[in-house]
Parts: structure tokens; C-alpha cells; sequence
């Protein structure tokens, strides 16, 4: 038979009591856990929070991961992925239900950059950006390089000395970026975006992107997206340096073309300033041996020929003496020709000395200090101006604040524990607790008799 217990027992809650009791007692004896299990039921509304469920072939946990820790994932969580997560066991109230607010994400078996890479790897790929076909070939002649990478690392030390060996006029023009941490990748992607910006005023034949090797950590600015898409949509042919030969990166793949480390890059450019000057070093004798070769013929034939003259003496000497002036004649405008070469070729190295970038940095230089300036100048008047009009929608908000009206006097007054605002004394009874709040502060109360006006 139901046995009656009285309203003021202790034993009876409300529901939100007795869910307060248990967020409690979770919250308090759970502060962190870890746990193991899959993903499913993921969904990413606008708000950015990650909801799911973790379960396992028994059980299932309610998980929500909130946007600034998921920002903080290397990799996209995924349904069916098995996963590590450490959080702290809650309640919700409103619904009674208990779950796991997740702040750390690991996937299981393979690691969180691993992961990663693994993921954008698929997507660039679908999307086309390693296909052979939209790469760029690089220049037969590099004389103009552009070099993105750290100022200060042993990279850019190992290309300048390669550079310095080079016996060929070459214009380098270093772009001094950050090569590892956070925001590493936005530096290369903007230095790219330089590149292109600039590049029908320096005529770069193509540019070198890379650093020195280190653990997938170190190199991971390579494997982001951001720097992905800046070498893909980069006007100069670009070629990936990174790490070293073992070393594969999103970079690598997305590039016109992979260096094994960065002074193989330095000597690709080198190598092919100097098979251009094999190249015509190699013409310039086998067109010498061909005139050798032709004079040899024809004094062969005038051998033979003047066996089967009869007292042929007076021709044969006008021939040979024909046949030698010619051969002078031929072998001087060779060497007329060669040396024309050679002044070309002298004057165009100076041409390239007189063009030197530096001149055009020093005049960049001095434009975007004055633009630095008046940005700075119109950024001080605009901020005066918000200033006062902040100060102007301040007064007009405290005018219109609620909290005025308590300071002249009137008070709000909620029926506890239910927290529903009383606007008429038929709202209340005798014995119940209310919450008064007035212009500094609140007071609690008990309702001894209620009157209607």
C-alpha cells in the first residue's frame, strides 16, 4: 500500500534537485577520466562544438568536444574511428542525462599527424593538385631564383654556398620566413603570395621552398593545407626542398618538382647554367671539326685531282692558294664570331649586374613605410571616433538600464526555489522563500501573508 510522506520531508527532491545532486556527485568523483572507444553519431553544427557518442560493443556515452579543443586537432574526427579521449563527466540538466565533456582527442594505432596527413593527402588528391598534368616545367635556364625559407637555419646556409660556387651570373632573392611552429605555414603561404604579387617585376624563373630535416613536428608546416595551396596556385614554378631524401611532405607532392634536400635544389639550379655552357661549348667544336672536316675533304680531292692532271703545276697553285684563303678566311670569321660570343655574353652579365633588385627593394622599402604611416594615422583617427561614439551609446545604455530603476527605489523579486519573477501577491503563499533584489545587492525572504492591492 503507497505510503503518504509529507511535502517537507528531506527525502522528497524536485527533479532539478535530485539532478543537481547527481551532477555533483559525477563532477566531484570524476573530475577526469580517459576513455576508449568509437565515434559515431558525429555532428558539427554552426556553433562549431563537436557532439557524439562513444560506445563500445556494450555501452554508449554521450561526448562533446567544444570548439576551442577541437580547434586545437590536427586531424577531422570521423564516424567509426577509434579513438583516446580524456574529459570530465558531467550532467545536463534540462534532459537528465550524463556525459563526457572532451578535452583531449587522440586516435588510436596511428598518431594525430599521421592521421592528419593521411587526410589531406586524400582530399588534395581527389581534388587533382598532385596530378603530373597541371605541374609546371622548370626553366631550361635558371638565372633568377627566389628562396623561401628561415634566414637563419642551415638551409638557407647550404644554398647560398652552393649558389657561391656558381660560375654563371644568378640574381637570389631570399623571402625569410618561419619554417616551424604554428604559424609557419601562414609565413610560406604569404611569401608565396609575394612571389606571385611580384613576379612580372623580378622575373623569377622559379622558386626554392623548403628547410633542413627534423622530426614530423618540425616539418609539419609543410604538410599543411594553407602552404599545400599557396605552392599550387604560386605563378613561378616551384620546387620542394624539405628534410631530408626520406623525408615526403604534402609540399613535395603538391610542387612542380621534389629536390631531395635543399642543397640538391641549389645544385639542380647550378647544374643547368652549366649544361647550357656545355651545350655550347660542345656546338662551337663539333662545328670547328666540321670545318676541319671539310677542309681535309677538299684537299683530299685536290690530291686526287692533280694526280690525273697532265702538268696540271699553275692550276693546282691557284687552287691550293683558293683553297688556303678560304680556309683563313673561314677560320677568321670564326674566331669573329666567337668573339662576338664572348662580348655578348659580357655585356649581358653586366646588364644583369645593373638590374640588381636592390635598388627596386630600397624603393618598395620606402613606399611601404609611408603607407605604414598613414595606416597608422587614419587607424588613430578611427579609433578616436569609435571612442566616442562608444562613449555616447554608453551613457544612452545606462539611461535605459534596468539597474537605474532599482537605484530609485524599486526592487525584482523571484519565488524561490522555482526562480519565476512575482508580479502579483496571488503569485505566492505563506511560507514560501523568495529572492529580493534591489539596487546593491539581494536579500532572502519568507512570505508571513500576502494582501491583493
Amino acid at each position: 500500500m503507497p505510503v503518504s510522506v509529507p511535502l517537507e520531508s528531506p527525502l522528497v527532491f524536485t527533479v532539478s534537485e535530485l539532478s543537481a545532486r547527481i551532477k555533483g556527485l559525477l563532477e566531484a568523483n570524476f573530475p577526469y577520466v580517459w576513455v576508449r572507444g568509437e565515434i559515431s553519431n558525429l555532428r558539427v553544427p554552426a556553433s562549431g562544438h563537436a557532439y557524439f557518442t562513444l560506445k563500445d560493443e556494450k555501452s554508449q556515452i554521450r561526448a562533446v568536444m567544444f570548439r576551442p579543443a577541437l580547434g586545437q586537432l590536427k586531424f577531422r574526427p570521423e564516424d567509426g574511428m577509434a579513438v583516446l579521449c580524456q574529459g570530465r563527466l558531467t550532467v545536463y540538466e534540462p534532459q537528465g542525462v550524463y556525459q563526457i565533456i572532451v578535452d583531449v582527442l587522440e586516435p588510436q594505432g596511428r598518431g594525430a599527424l599521421q592521421v592528419a596527413f593521411e587526410q589531406l593527402k586524400e582530399k588534395l588528391r581527389k581534388e587533382g593538385l598532385f596530378a603530373q598534368e597541371r605541374k609546371r616545367p622548370l626553366p631550361l635556364r635558371p638565372q633568377r631564383v627566389a628562396v623561401v625559407t628561415s634566414s637563419t637555419g642551415a638551409a638557407i646556409r647550404d644554398i647560398l654556398k652552393v649558389f657561391q660556387r656558381c660560375p654563371y651570373p644568378l640574381t637570389v632573392t631570399v623571402l625569410a620566413v618561419r619554417v616551424q611552429g604554428d604559424e609557419a605555414a601562414r609565413d610560406i603561404a604569404r611569401a608565396l603570395e609575394t612571389v606571385s604579387a611580384l613576379h612580372k617585376d623580378f622575373a623569377w624563373d622559379v622558386v626554392l621552398v623548403g628547410r633542413g630535416g627534423g622530426s614530423l613536428e618540425d616539418l609539419w608546416p609543410f604538410n599543411e593545407e594553407t602552404t599545400a595551396r599557396a605552392i599550387a596556385a604560386c605563378s613561378v614554378p616551384v620546387i620542394s626542398a624539405v628534410g631530408h631524401e626520406i623525408d615526403v611532405t604534402i609540399s613535395d607532392m603538391v610542387a612542380d618538382w621534389r629536390a631531395p634536400t635543399p642543397t640538391a635544389a641549389a645544385q639542380w639550379v647550378v647544374g643547368q647554367l652549366e649544361e647550357v655552357e656545355r651545350r655550347l661549348d660542345d656546338r662551337s667544336k663539333r662545328l670547328r671539326a666540321a670545318f676541319v672536316s671539310r677542309v681535309d675533304r677538299l684537299r683530299t680531292q685536290l690530291s686526287r685531282l692533280e694526280g690525273r692532271l697532265i702538268d696540271p703545276r699553275r692550276r693546282l697553285i691557284d687552287w691550293r692558294l683558293g683553297v688556303d684563303d678560304r680556309l683563313d678566311r673561314l677560320v677568321r670569321a670564326m674566331q669573329i664570331r666567337l668573339h662576338l660570343w664572348r662580348m655578348r655574353a659580357a655585356h649581358a652579365a653586366k646588364r644583369l649586374q645593373r638590374v640588381h633588385p636592390e635598388k627596386t627593394l630600397a624603393d618598395l622599402r620606402g613606399r611601404l613605410e609611408s603607407l605604414s604611416r598613414r595606416m597608422v594615422e587614419l587607424e588613430s583617427r578611427d579609433l578616436e571616433r569609435r571612442r566616442l561614439h562608444l562613449n555616447a551609446a554608453a551613457a544612452r545604455l545606462e539611461s535605459l538600464s534596468p539597474l537605474a530603476i532599482l537605484a530609485r527605489g524599486y526592487s525584482l523579486t523571484w519565488k524561490l526555489p522555482e526562480e519565476t519573477l512575482v508580479r502579483r501577491a496571488a503569485d505566492v503563499q505563506p511560507g514560501d522563500r523568495l529572492r529580493i533584489r534591489v539596487a546593491e545587492g539581494e536579500l532572502t525572504a519568507r512570505v508571513t501573508e500576502t494582501a491583493d492591492s
